[in-house]
């Protein structure tokens, strides 16, 4: 890895010591400069465990990416810093989707004086690592939790994100993802094949773009818009997210549709 381009991308310019100071602040630069997305299926691009290969699509090209490349490119900076960082294979959705869906989220465990649970990749998740321990968690206006059975810890994201996921703490590699990884890119029931979607932490919360519609999360509650047009939509991707992605403009016609056929089931 090309630590100090990595470094360069998310801003960052404090110490580089493997303990917890840096771990969060890493963590949060990470969020700050780099989105969510998963643009590239749409586009019709494989999205891939390789490690150069997600180093170039985020750092070089200064795009975003989804919880494999996200989670992937920060244990390997991390690990050059000198993190002592677990792979862990997290599951969204099992209670109503069973075992099915194990691995559909990467999650990092990063060893200090005891286990971080460390997340970049979940899109509108944790803002900073917490400790492997059960209980409530604050960071800023949002507010987690952590709980344990006998056999999987379960992370509760804030009330205005995803629905969270479970996780072993078993070891893994990333290419252990490899079926998982594939299926969310092609499999036509994905969440991932039926819209695009892009999120990043800003300063004051969080800003989602599902579909044609733009939710901002801040202290104050949400605010929500319609995308009306390609232009728009580009604008958006610019300057809410970073992305400079002239292909895009050939996404509009379908994620327009999609949202007028999601329309109809409201009113319906």
């Amino acid at each position: 890895m090309q630590l100090d381009a990595y470094l360069t991308r998310i801003g960052y310019t404090g110490a580089l010591r493997p303990d917890l100071a840096t771990l969060c602040a890493l963590h949060r630069a990470h969020l700050l400069a780099i989105p969510y997305e998963n643009l590239d299926i749409h586009l019709g691009r494989r999205l891939t465990l390789d490690l150069p290969q997600i180093f170039a699509k985020l750092v070089d090209a200064r795009r975003g990416g989804w919880c494999y490349e996200m989670n992937g490119l920060f244990a390997w900076a991390l690990r050059q810093i000198g993190f002592r960082v677990r792979l862990l294979s997290g599951t969204v959705g099992r209670a109503s989707e069973g075992d099915t869906v194990e691995g559909n989220h990467l999650v990092l465990l990063v060893e200090l004086d005891q286990p971080y649970l460390t997340d970049v990749g979940f899109g509108n998740g944790l803002l900073e690592p917490l400790p492997l321990v059960a209980g409530r968690y604050h960071q800023g206006f949002l507010t987690y939790a952590l709980t344990t059975d006998d056999t999987r810890w379960h992370f509760q994201n804030h009330a205005h994100g995803g629905p969270g996921f479970d996780l072993r703490l078993t070891p893994h590699r990333l290419a252990d993802f490899a079926a998982a990884c594939h299926a969310l890119q092609t499999v036509p029931t994905s969440g991932f094949v039926r819209t695009t979607v892009c999120h990043r932490f800003t300063l004051t919360g969080i800003v989602s773009l599902r579909g044609a519609v733009l939710t901002e999360v801040r202290a104050e509650g949400l605010a929500r818009r319609t995308i009306i047009d390609a232009a728009a939509y580009a604008s958006v991707l610019r300057e809410q997210f970073g992305l400079d992605i002239p292909q895009v403009a050939a996404l509009w016609e379908d994620i327009w549709s999609r949202h007028l056929a999601w329309l109809a089931t409201q009113a319906a």
